[in-house]
């Protein structure tokens, strides 16, 4: 929890980030931002959201609060509204749901978390887990929860049952599942099959691919929005780019830097509706924010990009 000091600091940096967004107005975003349909309603939302984890969650525990305020404003100035977060990522959600209430965002932020509860007795602890549902709901600060999926795959049958009943109270409106794991693909496709998911998440990057095998054609057939973590591999991708310059050829999507160039391969693929990689620096939202508007590389493209990222370095 943050003390009052923190939470001071944190108000008077919300006032520096609303500063910020005339500014975030005339950065790297042009084209106008590109949305995916939600399968299930319809609805549809930008490709481009916000991840909590690794640096975001860093900060957040920190205290030091005040450049997540530039990030959040960021996000709705380039017309982003999916903030992606998990009670598992520390004090993001806290702090996510603070911050937006100071920034004037609750209710304009497509909100997205998690649930996953330590097993108890070989399964989930359902009384354990709506206490931590609800906890997202006090964090937050809404009546309504846009989507909450379960976590890792973590006990399916109680936790996404428990997701079913919020979903029929309407006290949340989208209910999915996620893995970012190899080794629980062959369950998420079970899960796809067997349950109405209105969304998933995983990991998917240039060099991850594993999910176009199979993971993505099902979610296309089966209707299923994909929301993808990590696709710059955590920091791996800018590692092996290194202080290369772009490929020439990435100027035929639009493509002015390496996080755009990730991003717009993974937006690329049509089963995928929105990307929310983590960051804690405005600078960055935007460049993120870049990747989600203009030209999409199409198949060959996306092809030549995948051998032009396999055959770099990976040390």
């Amino acid at each position: 929890m943050l003390d009052r000091r923190q939470w001071m600091a944190m108000a008077l940096g919300a006032g520096a980030a609303l500063q910020l967004r005339s500014r975030f107005a005339l950065g790297a975003v042009r084209a106008p931002p590109i949305a995916r349909p939600i399968p299930s309603s319809g609805e549809r939302i930008p490709a481009i959201g916000l991840g909590s984890s690794a640096t975001f969650r860093s900060v957040a525990e920190s205290g030091e609060v005040v450049g997540l305020s530039a990030v959040l404003a960021g996000l709705a100035e380039g017309g982003g509204t999916v903030f992606d977060t998990a009670p598992s990522y520390g004090a993001s959600e806290e702090v996510a749901g603070r911050l937006a209430r100071e920034l004037g965002l609750t209710k304009k932020l497509f909100w997205a978390t998690k649930v996953n509860v330590a097993p108890r007795g070989g399964g989930a602890d359902a009384a354990a887990a709506r206490a931590q549902i609800e906890e997202s709901f006090r964090r937050l600060g809404v009546e309504t929860i846009d989507l909450i999926q379960v976590h890792n795959l973590g006990d399916v049958a109680v936790q996404l049952g428990i997701l079913k009943e919020l979903n029929a109270a309407r006290r949340v409106r989208y209910i999915g599942v996620t893995s970012t794991s190899k080794e629980q693909y062959g369950e998420l496709e079970r899960v796809m099959r067997e349950e109405p998911l209105d969304f998933i998440g995983v990991d998917y990057a240039v060099d991850n691919r594993g999910v176009e095998e199979a993971i993505l054609p099902l979610a296309v057939m089966r209707g299923i929005a994909v929301m993808v973590y990590l696709p710059f591999g955590r920091t791996r991708l800018f590692l092996r780019a290194g202080e290369r310059p772009l490929p020439g050829w990435a100027a035929d999507f639009e493509a002015a830097s390496w996080a755009q160039f990730f991003i717009k391969y993974v937006l690329g693929h049509p089963a995928v509706t929105v990307v929310t990689p983590a960051t804690s620096k405005a600078s960055h939202m935007a460049d993120n924010l870049a990747g989600g508007a203009g030209r999409l590389p199409d198949e060959p493209m996306r092809r030549r990009m995948a051998a032009f990222v396999d055959a770099l370095p990976k040390d």
